[in-house]
């Protein structure tokens, strides 16, 4: 017969005490979290059902800037299109290179894994690393890839690559996707790292012979935690595309071919002041991200589950 264990004075103050020492860590992140993303978002939110230009008292206005988007600004949907072409185009592209990257660099030796590493890692190191490409690209004789073509006799006058719709939104994909692979890079060689090895002798005894089958079985199943924080990470720099898009073509560009949510959300809340109707397109963009994070999750979730 079991014994009921009735927790004595002494269990109750030491579990007191381990949780309070819990939050007592936790208390500077829960702070930072609360004062940079929670109070933010929530303001955003409320601050979206009113007409306020920074100087006048805010006029509640209900959905009017919601409705503003979707049916009187012209601007809007160009402006959404792109972002979702450079983030369908680009995110799931710059997911599946910087893993794949990593995964063969992974095979390397430890010094040549490094240094190779850091060369992978060096434009998300070097924040302003697109000027690079704006001097190559550049609409005058003088940028690389004008000067080249001239050269070799291809064009006779320099091309304005970035004012052209016909090249501008392929040559910031380009940039997007060589910038944004850093994180997801460096993230993925820490998860391929710290695979059990075991867990790969366990698969040779059950049958697995291809590295192939490794990669699905062990490899991936294994790095659920990893893919996810790499595919979140990649969904934020995809939707918040901005400074590339604005030092490389300007904003507004030539037809707004490649203007983003983020200039559009920062010429109306900073050039305008017309600060509920750039909150309502935060929290659109916001609740747009938060879609696709809960995609990418569930499909990582399917991921890995055989019979």
């Amino acid at each position: 017969m079991k014994t009921k264990t009735i927790p004595t004075s002494k269990s109750k103050l030491s579990g007191a005490g381990e949780n309070t020492a819990s939050w007592l860590l936790l208390a500077p992140f829960m702070s930072f979290f609360i004062l940079c993303t929670l109070i933010p978002v929530g303001s955003s939110v409320v601050l979206s059902f009113f007409d306020y230009d920074m100087v006048s008292t805010p006029i509640f206005t209900g959905i009017q800037n919601y409705m503003r988007m979707f049916t009187d600004d012209s601007v809007f949907f160009t402006v959404l299109g792109n972002t979702l072409r450079f983030a369908v185009i680009t995110g799931p592209l710059s997911f599946l290179l910087s893993f794949l990257l990593a995964w063969l660099i992974n095979e390397f030796p430890h010094t040549v894994r490094s240094i190779l590493s850091f060369l992978f890692y060096a434009p998300a190191l070097v924040g302003n690393a697109y000027y690079i490409w704006q001097v190559a690209f550049s609409g005058d004789s003088f940028g690389y890839v004008n000067n080249l073509l001239i050269s070799l006799g291809f064009i006779t006058e320099p091309i304005q690559w970035l004012k052209d719709v016909a090249y501008n939104s392929t040559i910031i994909m380009v940039v997007q996707l060589w910038m944004s692979m850093g994180v997801s890079f460096l993230a993925n060689i820490s998860g391929l790292q710290n695979v059990n090895t075991e867990l790969y002798e366990a698969g040779a005894i059950d049958g697995v012979r291809s590295r192939w089958h490794e990669l699905w079985y062990i490899t991936l199943p294994s790095m659920k935690s990893i893919l996810l924080f790499s595919a979140v990470m990649q969904i934020q720099s995809v939707f918040s595309i901005s400074v590339v898009v604005t030092t490389l073509a300007g904003y507004p560009s030539v037809n707004n071919s490649v203007d983003t949510l983020v200039p559009l959300i920062q010429d109306v809340g900073t050039a305008r002041y017309e600060m509920g109707y750039a909150a309502a397109l935060s929290v659109f963009l916001f609740f747009m991200m938060a879609f696709f994070r809960i995609v990418v999750g569930k499909a990582l979730d399917l991921m890995g589950k055989q019979d």
